[in-house]
Parts: C-alpha cells; sequence; structure tokens
C-alpha cells in the first residue's frame, strides 16, 4: 500500500461520483455500493480504505486487494452500523416508537448496549462501538465545520443542567429563553441531549424562528408533562413539533451509558455515543463560545470541573465563558462558584466566571465574547 499523504474522506455518494473511479488513497466510508453503477474493473483504488460497505454480491473483493486497497468487512447483527457516516437525526433514533410500546431504534441499541455487558462488553462489541463513536467524531466535525449545513463553521455555546428539572420549572423556561436568543443571535446550541434543562436548551434553539406567542404555547403544552417518565412526555413534545414543524437547527449529544432516558425532540443533530467519557468530554471541548450550567446536581458538578480544567490549561486551545445560571445554587448551597474562582485566580480564565440570574446578562455575556487564546 502506498503512503499516502493527503487522505480524502468520502461518505456520500454525490462524493464518489465526483472522483471519476479515482479512489487512490481514499477512504470510503459506511456506503452501499451494491445498488451503484460502478465500473469495478477500472477503478482505481491503491491505497483506499473501504469502511464496513456492501459489495455486489458477485464482485470479487480480492481483485480489489490486489490494487491495493484495504477492505473492513461490516459487522453483522448489530442494530447500529458502527461505519455510519452522519449523525442521527430524532426521525432514525424514533422509528419504531408508539404511544402504547418503545420498540424505537433508540431503546433497541440501549437494550442490545446492556444486553452486550454495558461498560464491560466483549471484545467484538467494544471495538464495533469504538468505531461507532469515532464515526460520529467524524460527522460531528462535519457538521460544526459547516459542510453539512453549508453555513460556515459554527459558534458552540454549550448548556448543562439537570436532567431531571421539570417543565414547569422556572429554570427551564430561563433556559428556553436563553437558547433562543443566542440562536438568533448566530451561536449554535449543543446540550447533552436527553430531559430536563437539556430539553429546553433544544427548545429555545427550535423556536429561535418563531414568534414569542408560539413559545409560550409550546411550554403551555410541555407543562401537560412536567418529567420524562410522565405519561404522555413523548407525546407532548411531538404535539409541539406538529404547532412548528420547520425549527431552528440545534445540537444534542447524548449517549446510550445511562439508563434509558428519551432523547429529545428539538434537536435537529444527535451525536448519540457509547462512551459517555467521550461525550462529555467532547462536548465541552466543541462549546469553545462558552457554556452555560443551570442548577443540576452531580453530573453537572462533574462538567464543571472538567469544563474548568480544559479552561486552566487551555487544552484545545482557548479560553470560553462559564456562565453559572442560579446565584442561590452555585453560591449559597454548594459554593461551587466561589471553588472555581479560587482555582482560576491568577489564570486567564478568571475574567471568564459569571454567575447570575438575569437571562438578559447570561445572553450578554455570551454575545459580548471575543475568543480568548492560551
Amino acid at each position: 500500500m502506498p503512503t499516502c499523504s493527503t487522505i480524502r474522506e468520502i461518505d456520500t455518494f454525490s462524493a464518489l461520483f465526483r472522483q471519476n473511479g479515482q479512489l487512490n488513497c481514499a477512504v470510503v466510508q459506511g456506503l452501499d455500493l451494491r445498488r451503484e453503477e460502478i465500473d469495478w474493473a477500472t477503478l482505481r483504488c491503491s491505497g483506499a480504505v473501504f469502511l464496513g460497505c456492501r459489495f455486489p454480491d458477485d464482485l470479487d473483493l480480492e481483485s480489489l486487494r490486489l490494487k491495493g486497497a484495504m477492505i473492513f468487512p461490516r459487522v453483522t447483527g448489530l442494530p447500529y452500523h458502527p461505519n455510519r457516516h452522519s449523525l442521527y437525526s430524532r426521525e432514525e433514533l424514533m422509528q419504531g416508537w408508539t404511544e402504547e410500546v418503545d420498540e424505537s431504534l433508540d431503546k433497541r441499541i440501549y437494550d442490545h448496549f446492556h444486553h452486550k455487558g454495558g461498560n464491560r462488553p466483549d471484545v467484538i462489541e467494544s471495538m464495533t462501538q469504538r468505531i461507532h463513536d469515532h464515526a460520529i467524531d467524524d460527522a460531528l466535525h462535519d457538521l460544526l465545520d459547516g459542510r453539512v449545513e453549508r453555513d460556515g463553521k459554527k459558534k458552540v455555546v454549550g448548556i448543562m443542567g439537570g436532567h431531571s428539572t421539570p417543565r414547569t420549572d422556572p429554570y427551564f423556561r430561563k433556559i428556553a429563553s436563553i437558547a433562543r436568543a443566542l440562536t438568533r443571535a448566530g451561536f449554535y446550541i449543543a446540550s447533552g441531549g436527553g430531559p430536563g434543562t437539556m430539553e429546553a436548551a433544544n427548545l429555545g434553539a427550535w423556536m429561535a424562528n418563531a414568534d414569542d406567542d408560539l413559545l409560550e404555547q409550546a411550554l403551555a403544552v410541555l407543562a401537560r408533562a412536567p418529567i420524562y417518565t410522565d405519561d404522555g412526555y413523548m407525546q407532548c413534545a411531538q404535539e409541539v413539533i406538529d404547532l412548528h414543524p420547520n425549527g431552528s437547527s440545534s445540537l444534542a449529544v447524548p449517549t446510550w451509558f445511562y439508563g434509558h432516558e428519551p432523547t429529545n425532540l428539538f434537536s435537529r443533530h444527535i451525536a448519540k455515543y457509547f462512551s459517555n467519557s467521550i461525550r462529555e468530554d467532547g462536548l465541552l471541548a466543541i462549546a469553545t463560545y462558552g457554556v452555560i450550567y443551570a442548577p443540576g446536581s452531580a453530573g453537572t458538578t462533574q462538567e464543571i470541573f472538567m469544563d474548568a480544567t480544559q479552561n486552566h490549561y487551555v487544552t484545545f486551545d482557548v479560553i470560553s465563558p462559564m456562565v453559572f445560571l442560579g446565584e442561590n445554587r452555585y453560591k449559597d448551597e454548594t459554593m461551587l462558584f466561589d471553588c472555581i474562582c479560587q482555582l482560576a485566580e491568577g489564570m486567564a480564565y478568571a475574567d471568564q466566571l459569571h454567575c447570575t440570574d438575569d437571562v438578559a446578562e447570561v445572553v450578554d455575556v455570551i454575545t459580548r465574547y471575543v475568543p480568548v487564546t492560551g
């Protein structure tokens, strides 16, 4: 196999056919090549890598190997595609769900994950999960770099907080309002993808192109089933989608690691991972325009210290705001804000720490921020 100085990643059929049969030093990821008219006899593929592709039954794969291609076979019997080439959508993950029974793809993957040992899978399952999460990483960078929505590099703001925050909680409304205002200002909202504060964040982004009355109507609909374990929880979310079917784009980054919580329906793009550690660190890493922390429990506390560590050591070459929404929670009850301020003394990110209960102030902090490098 030749040494390739430039690797071309090909994960769509349009990109494949633009190569005009020249796949030397290309990586072809997750494509079903059985239905396409490809002249395999003349195909040039020295140094090419085929990841999890499907080939015509009558094709002699050895002929590709003799030309210098490397073929990673598909692993069968899985409810997920390890070499997928795009993020998930809510429609894909919800396929199979009904009001009577949850047989969604999301639930089937979760059941498979735990049947295979959860965080202690066998060798093959461990390998396919890692391949899957790498594919999600790759698709996520395509989105954030502007190659999916063709809108330029995204200015990502992360919003964290409790998964059990009811839809009727004042902080649910605050987060929805913040996310809506920031999306309107050109920022891109990313959440952990689950219920509670995470749903509020994606809801606010979704409603950015709706008027105020429609947001109020949406909040009233959701309030009929405040907690994700309540009857009618998903139906209320779908009712909001039906009220406003063409919302603005945002990102959800959930995981199958925890107990089966529904991925909220208000994110256009879903980067769902098996590895929770990769998911959490990655979500904070992409939020280069700041992270907003609504009241939460242990998971939110962990994310606060992970974010502080990234800022402290300038791990990703940028120092970004940490905004604590909830003075009682973060100053009085837990003193987490004071703790992070003490940790930051003498460091560049000390100036990027804020604690408030005011929605407008949170939005102002983010919109005034100018990226600070280490």
